[in-house]
């Protein structure tokens, strides 16, 4: 399958050193909106919508890791960009170790939130990916909204809550069930040793999703990694603990 012409928003300092977004399964670009004002003062940011989400085209599927690095690559390619920090969540996280695994030319630092090198039983993505085509994003939308965000939070933050609802409900179901058959597929463990891009992996002490656990697992594996664990977060932990995520991004990328 060929790389997808992604949908993609670019902002911030036009020549500041690049900086790629990737989002999580059923998010579109805008679940960095936390981080985007903080980023764009200081890099030329470019958040994008993963195939089959938002404003990205839908190909029919099943997709695999590797069609969503290609995708990613596209971007570098087409914007004439050699090297970019990588920053990912979630399904955004696993494409990122893809493309740093597979293109370590073409990745400078990297920030991995609330990911996995891999998530079994691939069973139940492939359930999801069922559950999906045949109800659509919004038959699973209530049991996503669960896992993104602590209990605490929906409660205090009803607004919120349905805004995110929404953005899962509106994506593509095709696209949403076909990125589910690329997470049953994917295994990155024995990749892990040959990333060499700097990494700071990000964990949420609530996510039920990628607990702590699988961002241990890719700090044991990755050369010279760091693990963070915020507090008070579950998946979208960006989200809901956006200040200090977006301090530590910005400390990890700004290393020399």
């Amino acid at each position: 399958m060929s790389a997808a012409d992604v949908h993609v928003v670019e902002s911030g300092v036009p020549h500041g050193p690049p900086v790629v977004l990737s989002n999580s399964l059923g998010a579109t670009h805008r679940m960095w909106e936390p981080q985007a004002d903080a980023l764009e003062s200081r890099f030329r940011v470019l958040r994008y919508d993963t195939r089959g989400h938002g404003g990205s085209p839908v190909p029919g599927g099943p997709y695999s890791i590797d069609d969503l690095a290609d995708d990613l690559i596209g971007i570098l390619d087409r914007r004439g960009i050699e090297r970019a920090h990588l920053i990912g969540l979630s399904l955004g996280g696993m494409t990122a170790m893809r493309v740093a695994a597979r293109n370590p030319d073409r990745v400078d630092r990297m920030v991995l939130l609330c990911t996995a090198a891999e998530l079994a039983p691939a069973q139940a993505w492939m359930d999801r990916a069922a559950a999906v085509r045949a109800g659509g994003a919004e038959a699973v939308a209530p049991a996503v909204i669960a896992r993104w965000f602590t209990l605490s939070y929906l409660e205090t933050h009803p607004a919120e809550r349905a805004e995110w609802m929404a953005m899962i409900a509106a994506t593509p179901a095709e696209g949403y069930a076909s990125c589910c058959e690329a997470i049953a597929e994917l295994d990155l463990r024995e990749q892990l040793s040959t990333i060499t891009a700097p990494t700071l992996a990000i964990a949420g002490a609530d996510d039920p999703a990628t607990p702590p656990a699988k961002l241990e697992h890719i700090v044991a594996g990755v050369p010279g990694a760091s693990l963070m664990v915020v507090d008070g977060a579950a998946h979208l932990a960006n989200a809901e603990q956006p200040e200090q995520i977006t301090a530590a991004i910005i400390e990890h990328l700004e290393q020399s």
